[in-house]
């Protein structure tokens, strides 16, 4: 299988692409940052290519060397992103900017870019990297659920879209998992941010763990990958307990709002 994984270089991204590679894919990591030593693979096999996913020169240079080398694309990640938090009154506009554009528009970009390879082959896959914070909106983070609710929404529209043309969509949902995308945090709002460090800090599972479920995910087609237990949970306690859902959030917005 041909593979392209944005933000391939570290983190989840990093796990994913040892899992392919380790299944004998060929792998296309796309990064601003160069694949450490945790991706071992032969060139053959591996191939790194810069890629800022705001940028769509960045993009087109992707398809083009997919083009050239391979003659198509069999599977799209979409997994780069950053971590972010703020409440509405603190979090600034650049923020919001930012995230939006690394997160959500990032993923717009790579679905673009690639849909019309997709279809001139009538076959492929995307799957687009979101969080659980695209199912469940807790207080102190609307730039971060507004982003990825918008690739869960992106991702069941493409569902539809282009299933006609053999192409699947599937969106992964994780919670919190130990991983180095808390270096990413930043922003004014700095309790919510040390909030959102120590909830990646102490999470029980880590990047290859939730890399496998992914995998396993993608390969049976799932439309939404949830990767956990506190994902499940809190997904289908909103679907179908929605008292108990809201008052949750509300005490989180209570203890919030005790900060100021």
């Amino acid at each position: 299988m041909r593979v392209l994984v944005t933000g391939g270089a570290s983190g989840l991204g990093e796990a994913l692409v040892r899992r392919f590679v380790g299944r004998g894919d060929q792998v296309l990591v796309g990064d601003l940052a160069v694949p450490g030593t945790g991706v071992v693979a032969s060139p053959v096999v591996l191939t790194y290519r810069r890629l800022d996913v705001r940028e769509q020169s960045d993009w087109d240079d992707a398809r083009d060397w997919v083009q050239q080398h391979w003659g198509g694309l069999d599977l799209l990640v979409n997994n780069a992103g950053i971590a972010t938090g703020g409440r509405i009154d603190v979090a600034s506009l650049e923020e919001w900017q930012r995230v939006l554009d690394v997160n959500l528009l990032g993923v717009v970009r790579g679905c673009r870019t690639f849909t019309p390879m997709f279809k001139q082959q009538r076959s492929g896959q995307i799957v687009n990297v979101a969080s659980l914070a695209g199912l469940v909106h807790g207080p102190g983070m609307a730039s971060y659920n507004a982003a990825k609710a918008g690739v869960v929404a992106l991702s069941e529209t493409l569902h539809y879209e282009l299933g006609p043309w053999g192409v699947t969509t599937s969106v992964v949902c994780p919670a919190f998992f130990r991983t180095n995308l808390a270096g990413s945090l930043v922003g004014e709002d700095t309790a919510m941010i040390a909030t959102a460090g120590r909830l990646i800090g102490k999470a029980e599972a880590d990047a290859d763990r939730i890399a496998g479920v992914v995998v396993a995910g993608i390969e049976a087609r799932r439309r939404l990958i949830l990767t956990d237990r506190l994902g499940r949970r809190s997904y289908w306690t909103k679907r179908l307990a929605r008292p108990w859902y809201d008052r949750t959030l509300r005490d989180g917005a209570a203890k919030l709002a005790r900060r100021g």
